[in-house]
């Protein structure tokens, strides 16, 4: 069975929870392989909608091992608050494997990302405050603290001192904040060492393992493509990378490894936070693309910047993933729409860029050059084939594939689990 790596194509907020969702049912191991609880998925099962942060959206299917890789950065108290209220729905946990090399969010990094945002003012970032960024500089500045720390109080205290010598200076001395006991740090987080304890392993040898095995492996992204670290619309992006070769650094499976990679894209493109938009709609059409898409965040309640299809973006995304196969989300949030435009190049300056342009400058300088598709009136949320899709309907999404760089294997026609028209087995058939 294969290794599969699914990411986002945009800027997230593209569906990624259900697609992998829909895969975890043929999965045997669902792994999070970056982010934190910066970014949360929604999932529709039946009746039932789950919002999930830090969880993998593997924990929903039953007989699927969930597993939070040694890349991702985890605050304990979301953890079990996400656990148990899964738990108390019926959901069963027992399953879920935490890296121990996995880095964890102390209360100083979370401090430091809301007086941090505060005090650039105009030049904030946009970032969730919950702490995602600091941890992971402490992560490259190697004073971090990692999960198997917990489990070692000389270690933990050590680390924990270390880390508040430099960050109260910075917190009293720069922000006029009180200084932050290492006392109170270390006893929150040994709070949660004993209840860890038993979820803790070597993920990257268990993963090599049920590959070894032949055990199907999905990998899912938080975030997306245009927030990576390296490769998204820096700064405004996240402290992580988000695309397929995060997986591999951030689970400790080999490349070689992976068989298929999968982008989500929306059918057309939303953002939260700051940063440059091209196709981002200021106007009525915005308006009613965000309440027909119901455009706010999962995990902060944001509403999201809306805008038109850009296909220089998702052309981007797959050439730096990889991509396979996309999945295009929420082609019923379109109907309705007389005429659908799709930005097809970017006028820079009066130069016409079919690429993404490769400053910051022009980038930011975009103008949107569109290609204006018929639209449809039908109801498609019970469509299941490709068939039962109306004609303009069906045009748009291979025109949209025309313009992105890989193949359309399947179309989300609402949230439930089952309102996909599959067009390829997105395992490669």
């Amino acid at each position: 069975m294969p290794a599969i790596v699914l990411v986002g194509a945009q800027w997230g907020d593209e569906g990624k929870g259900k697609a992998t969702d829909a895969l975890g049912a043929r999965a045997d191991y669902v792994v999070k392989f970056n982010g934190g609880n910066n970014a949360g998925h929604t999932v529709v099962v039946g009746t039932e909608k789950y919002a999930l942060h830090l969880l993998p959206s593997g924990i929903l299917t039953a007989g699927v091992t969930p597993v939070i890789g040694n890349g991702v950065v985890v605050d304990l108290s979301v953890l079990f608050t996400e656990i148990d209220g899964l738990t108390a729905r019926g959901v069963d946990c027992s399953k879920l494997l935490v890296s121990a090399n996995a880095h964890v969010i102390a209360p100083y990094h979370r401090t430091i990302d809301k007086v941090t945002e505060r005090f650039l003012g105009k030049r904030r970032i946009g970032t969730t405050g919950r702490g995602i960024g600091p941890t992971y500089a402490d992560k490259i500045n190697r004073v971090g603290i990692r999960v198997q720390d917990l489990f070692d109080e000389s270690i933990l205290r050590q680390k924990v001192e270390g880390a508040l010598d430099q960050k109260n200076h910075l917190l009293v001395k720069v922000y006029n904040r009180r200084a932050i006991g290492v006392d109170e740090v270390v006893e929150e987080l040994l709070s949660y060492a004993d209840r860890l304890r038993p979820m803790v392993t070597d993920t990257g040898r268990e993963l090599v393992g049920a590959l070894d095995r032949g055990e199907m492996v999905l990998f899912e992204a938080g975030q997306a493509t245009l927030l990576d670290i390296d490769h998204g619309t820096y700064p405004f992006v996240t402290s992580s990378n988000a695309t397929s070769a995060g997986a591999c650094t951030g689970s400790g499976v080999p490349p070689n490894r992976i068989d298929r990679i999968i982008a989500v894209v929306k059918a057309y493109t939303t953002r939260v936070g700051e940063g440059p938009f091209p196709t981002e709609l200021l106007d009525a059409d915005g308006e009613k693309l965000r309440a027909d898409g119901g455009e706010y965040g999962t995990t902060t309640g944001r509403p999201r910047r809306c805008g038109w299809y850009d296909a220089l973006i998702a052309r981007y995304a797959a050439r730096v993933n990889g991509v396979t196969d996309f999945v295009l989300t929420k082609l019923d949030t379109l109907t309705g729409w007389e005429r659908i435009p799709v930005c097809v190049a970017y006028d820079v300056d009066g130069v016409r860029h079919e690429e993404m342009p490769m400053t910051q400058t022009d980038f930011h300088h975009a103008r949107p050059v569109y290609e204006f598709l018929d639209g449809w009136s039908e109801d498609i949320s019970a469509a299941r084939s490709w068939e039962d899709l109306p004609k303009n309907a069906q045009r748009y999404v291979e025109r949209v594939e025309e313009l992105s760089g890989a193949r359309i294997s399947a179309v989300g026609v609402g949230p439930g689990r089952d309102q996909t028209v599959v067009r390829h087995d997105l395992l490669g058939g």
